[in-house]
């Protein structure tokens, strides 16, 4: 089948108020493999924005920067590391940080399905892909005016949190669009690919951030941190150049549903009534009920992403270097692992990948926070089996969804999935942020991260996987 006929196919339609999936777009998209072109076309939009969600947002911008000693108040900068009041400074900012991201989370909440039931209706997953995109690189870019002074905290908390939000709007449309060229027999593989090219991305860019270190920063002083602020327009550069491929070379996965246009504020009516149907339907049940366990154990995931670094910097005491190499390391494990699990989620299906995989993070957190006081060996151990179990537990997340996602409502479903997904992580954040509140200590925010981890699992155990119509 050739891409214009893919395109160019009907689209049989659910039934908008059961709940009933009918045929799935994966159905549709039949056994025909789609070319290698589009499959890394669509792969390179994940290694685009991987910069921002690996330098920004865990390695180095807020781990190295924005949550420490240059936004403290001058009564508290030059303390000791170990002094209370200094450490209670950094637990403020390092607070501050889970704040916005869970007012992003909300944002998120409020906002993704309907842009993604909008899409589906206009058949417009490229326009809002690009929407998205080209906001996350303005949000990245405006880190470049984050001087390192208090005063500036807030609008790097602001444009870190905005860009989370309008990469998840993109990553809405980038999920929709893996229908259009997956088949049910290689979702898993492909979905895994993604995350893994992800990661490998997120290891090139990090190993240039190293050798800008090594190189003591071109001779570029770090007054004013300049160093930080061009990583960030690096990154911003970045995302540019690797997300034009899927714009030229994949489909849309849907001509679009010209029967569900509808206003904006009715496009939320319409949305209750599809969640409503989702439920009432015996054979769309299992849906509506992944996709609230996944409102948990991928706040969870997120969660590690976010705050990761800081914990490695503020609580193990991770050095510059020290976090650009298990920076490195961390992304190396799991693009491999990501990749490798992607043949289990098709030979095994995606849940018992997502069991598995949560249950060795909830081990390994725990065990993190317990050997605190082992220092940086334990850190190292058990952040790289984190590391390890996150990118499967995604990659089968995603492909758990593609298996059941009726034909043309593809970015409305992926649009729900974001809205109880990972790159908001209110729930993480807002976890996060009250055991620190609460104890004083940045280290029990990792208590935070593991408790949703939990819930998440016990929430997808009696998930029932149901194959497509």
């Amino acid at each position: 089948m050739s891409d214009e006929g893919w395109d160019a196919a009907p689209h049989p339609e659910a039934t908008a108020n059961s709940g009933a999936v009918g045929v799935t777009g994966l159905e549709l998209r039949g056994e025909a493999p789609p070319s290698k072109k589009q499959i890394y076309s669509w792969a390179l939009w994940d290694w685009a924005t991987q910069p921002f969600n690996t330098v920004i947002l865990t390695f180095i911008f807020t781990a190295l920067y924005l949550t420490k000693d240059p936004f403290l108040p001058e009564s508290l900068q030059g303390l000791d590391p170990k002094d209370p009041a200094r450490l209670a400074g950094i637990a403020e900012l390092t607070s501050g940080l889970g704040l916005g991201s869970t007012i992003a989370g909300l944002a998120i909440l409020l906002v993704a399905p309907v842009l993604g039931q909008r899409a589906d209706a206009a058949g417009r997953q490229k326009l809002w892909l690009g929407i998205g995109t080209g906001a996350l690189v303005l949000c990245t870019l405006g880190l470049w005016f984050v001087e390192p002074t208090p005063s500036l905290f807030w609008l790097g908390v602001a444009l870190i949190s905005a860009g989370s939000v309008f990469g998840e709007i993109a990553a809405v449309n980038s999920n929709a669009m893996l229908i259009g060229i997956a088949t049910p027999k290689t979702v898993g593989r492909i979905s895994g690919l993604g995350w893994g090219f992800g990661y490998i991305g997120g290891i090139l860019a990090l190993i240039v951030v190293v050798v800008f270190y090594a190189m003591d920063w071109f001779g570029i002083g770090e007054d004013d941190g300049l160093p930080f602020r061009l990583i960030a327009v690096g990154c911003a550069v970045w995302t540019v150049l690797f997300s034009i491929p899927i714009f030229l070379n994949v489909p849309e996965p849907s001509l679009g549903r010209p029967d569900r246009r509808v206003g904006f504020f009715a496009s939320y009516a319409l949305l209750v009534r599809d969640v409503i149907g989702l439920y009432r339907n015996p054979a769309t049940r299992p849906t509506f009920w992944f996709l609230l366990a996944s409102a948990v154990f991928r706040d969870g995931l997120g969660g590690v992403f976010a705050f990761g670094a800081v914990i490695a910097a503020s609580v193990f005491g991770f050095e510059f270097l020290e976090l650009v190499v298990f920076g490195i390391a961390a992304n190396l494990i799991a693009g491999v692992s990501t990749i490798i699990a992607g043949r289990f989620d098709d030979r095994f299906g995606p849940k018992r990948v997502i069991v598995w995989s949560l249950a060795a993070m909830v081990v390994a957190g725990t065990a993190v926070f317990f050997l605190v006081d082992a220092g940086k060996t334990a850190f190292w151990i058990g952040g790289l089996i984190l590391c390890a179990f996150v990118g499967p537990a995604q990659a089968a997340a995603r492909s758990f969804l593609a298996r059941v996602t009726p034909a043309g409502r593809e970015g409305e479903i992926f649009g729900l999935y974001a809205t109880t997904g990972r790159a908001a992580s209110w729930m993480a954040s807002a976890a996060w942020t009250a055991f620190i509140v609460l104890t004083g200590s940045t280290a029990f925010g990792i208590l935070g991260i593991v408790l949703v981890l939990a819930l998440g699992l016990a929430l997808v155990l009696p998930v029932r996987e149901r194959a497509a119509a």
